[in-house]
């Protein structure tokens, strides 16, 4: 369980902080004035905090005078057993390389910004003579153009419809695009110009990925003219089927502009940056606007920043969030961070171009900041009612099942199969903020033995693995890797299984528990099994019960989706994966001469010779795969 970095260092022997001065003194004898980045670190080696100096050997001199430092940081001077230091050659670099070692290592006495997602955007594919127009998310690895980033999901999925009714292009794969021999429904209803059967000319069809490309760039007045003057013309011949079509790209094309909250004229790509702090927590609020439109809103809750000015805070959060983004040409912010010239430079560099920070003080800016700073203080007003709530529900849970206090971190297990196929455990985890998804775990059934629905076994399986882990990688319990309440979907067996995974790994002090479904499953008459104790029920209107019954839901839900997941997976396997030596390229130009793998599983020997890249051994080897014997 993770330790309270606000604790008094009291608590700290004098010595145990007095070494970790006298360590980082040593490091002083070597260190220059150069710029550069330090890492402390633990007994184990684990990295406790990274930061950047101008000038190391002044900056980290501050450390061996613990008593001014913040209490979180004292702790950290205590634990610090050794140092890595890095110098650079100018302080921007330095501050560059701070910022990624601190997203990718997550050290603990760090202001550290717990963004786990990429953010989605939409692609023109450039890799196809008929472009495709899709949401992507993750690596910029295939050829085309990117337009984002949009703050979720959702927002990409709006825009994506509408365009597909204004520009009319395609969404489907390309193995699809290969093998259609008729428009499918989506030309039917007018969102898709069926470039799949040639329904539209080429040089007609790139026209409308030109329209799209600079309507996402920006130009959607230009475009809206455009069809808005085809419309009339198309009109006054008397071609109203035609003109009815342009009336409902025009339409599509307001549709997605109506969708944003907040267009200002003047701001065609910038985020907008807002920090309100209260309660001893944060919240940062990014919009984020291109082409001239609000593509949404995100919000983050940086953790450490308790004790840190807004200015140390708002310099934190540039530096991690954009480290693995392209900062936009604009950042408008409601608080200056500090040291803003090299934070400005910094992301300049990264971006390869010039990137303006500024606090706007009047204008249109200025009422972008506000309307961000207010979603800011909303956000964190709400998460801090909820951590209150969830705090109090935890003590609930904690008197429930007899823990010396309210549990930081519960785990719930749960298991999903089909007959036995494809089987898979999930663990979720929830502690005093809420749902922690990025701790979720999948742990796919590896038990060759197992017989087919072994529910027991799975479990044994899965909680051997996790425990087995957690006393590999977090041994002395102070990393946070460790629950306090292990909360199990299932009846006496199930409870059982854990007791024999916990007596056979020698895991002590962790409650478990197991919740069953009442009578004809009836949700409200759950009954509890704990080792200690006889069967119990709640009251069906009990707060506790209800929020327990929101932990084993949600864990059932994680199961039933990874396993959709996996088996849809399995389903898109082609069958010709499965044939030696046929690659990507041979599979491309297969399915491309007959339209699917059963076509090609059902073609002849000499149909197979007649496709390019197949000579007569390949087509030997693939027509004795699926005719064994024949």
């Amino acid at each position: 369980m993770t330790a309270d970095l606000s604790q008094d260092v009291s608590s700290e022997t004098p010595g145990r902080l007095a070494s970790g001065a006298a360590v980082i003194q040593a490091q002083l004898l070597t260190l220059s004035g150069a710029p550069g980045v330090y890492r402390m670190l633990n007994a184990r080696g684990d990295v406790l905090y990274v930061g950047k100096a101008k000038s190391l050997k002044k900056r980290v001199a501050a450390y061996t005078r613990p008593e001014r430092l913040p209490l979180r940081l004292q702790r950290m001077v205590a634990e610090t057993v050794s140092m890595v230091v890095v110098t650079t050659h100018t302080e921007v670099e330095a501050l560059l390389l701070e910022s990624n070692l601190i997203k990718t290592l997550g050290p603990r006495y760090n202001i550290l910004l717990r963004d786990d997602k990429s953010f989605p955007h939409i692609l023109v594919t450039g890799d196809h003579d008929w472009p495709q127009i899709l949401k992507h998310r993750g690596a910029r690895s295939r050829k085309g153009e990117y337009f984002g980033p949009f703050a979720s999901a959702g927002a990409v999925n709006q825009t994506l419809s509408a365009l597909q009714r204004a520009f009319l292009l395609r969404s489907c794969s390309d193995s699809v695009f290969a093998s259609r021999t008729r428009p499918c429904l989506l030309y039917q209803i007018k969102r898709c110009s069926a470039p799949c059967v040639q329904r539209v000319p080429h040089d007609e069809y790139l026209g409308l990925v030109e329209e799209a490309r600079a309507f996402l760039s920006g130009h959607s007045q230009r475009i809206q003219r455009d069809l808005a003057a085809r419309m009339e013309a198309a009109s006054l011949a008397m071609d109203y089927e035609e003109a009815a079509g342009y009336r409902d790209r025009i339409r599509a094309l307001a549709r997605i502009q109506a969708h944003q909250d907040i267009n200002p004229q003047d701001v065609a790509e910038a985020d907008v940056v807002a920090l309100h702090q209260a309660g001893g927590s944060a919240c940062v609020q990014v919009f984020f606007f291109r082409a001239g439109c609000n593509y949404g809103n995100r919000a983050y809750f940086p953790v450490h920043a308790q004790d840190e000015e807004a200015a140390d805070v708002m310099a934190a959060f540039l530096g991690q969030f954009y480290a693995d983004k392209t900062p936009p040409r604009e950042i408008l912010l409601s608080q200056e961070p500090a040291e803003r010239d090299i934070v400005e430079k910094a992301l300049s560099e990264k971006a390869g171009r010039k990137v303006t920070l500024s606090v706007p003080k009047r204008g249109d800016r200025k009422r972008l900041v506000e309307h961000a700073f207010d979603n800011a203080r909303e956000a964190l007003g709400r998460r801090l009612a909820e951590s209150g709530a969830q705090r109090q529900l935890l003590e609930g849970v904690g008197e429930l099942f007899g823990l010396d206090g309210a549990p930081e971190r519960v785990e719930v297990y749960d298991n999903s199969h089909i007959q036995g196929s494809d089987a898979l455990g999930v663990m979720i985890v929830a502690g005093p903020e809420g749902l922690m998804k990025p701790a979720y775990r999948k742990f796919n059934i590896k038990g060759s033995d197992l017989a087919p629905g072994d529910d027991y076994a799975m479990m044994h399986e899965v909680l051997t693995r996790r425990f087995r882990r957690a006393q590999k990688e977090d041994p002395d319990r102070d990393r946070g890797q460790w629950p306090d309440l292990v909360l199990i979907d299932g009846g006496l067996g199930q409870l059982k299984v854990a007791c024999e995974v916990f007596a056979e790994l020698g895991v002590e002090e962790v409650a478990l528990a197991a919740i069953a479904k009442g009578p004809d499953r009836d949700a409200g008459r759950e009954r509890f099994f704990t080792p200690d104790r006889e069967p119990f029920s709640l009251e069906p209107r009990d707060p506790v019960l209800y929020f327990l019954q929101r932990l084993r839901d949600e864990a059932h839900r994680f199961a039933i989706g990874s396993h959709r997941t996996r088996r849809s997976m399995g389903l898109t396997v082609s069958l010709l994966d499965e044939v030696s030596g046929v690659g990507a390229r041979r599979k491309k130009a297969l399915l491309h001469h007959f339209g699917s793998a059963r076509a090609v599983s059902e073609a002849g020997l000499a149909d197979l010779e007649a496709v390019d890249g197949i000579n007569r051994t390949m087509a030997k080897k693939i027509y004795d795969h699926f005719h064994p014997g024949g």
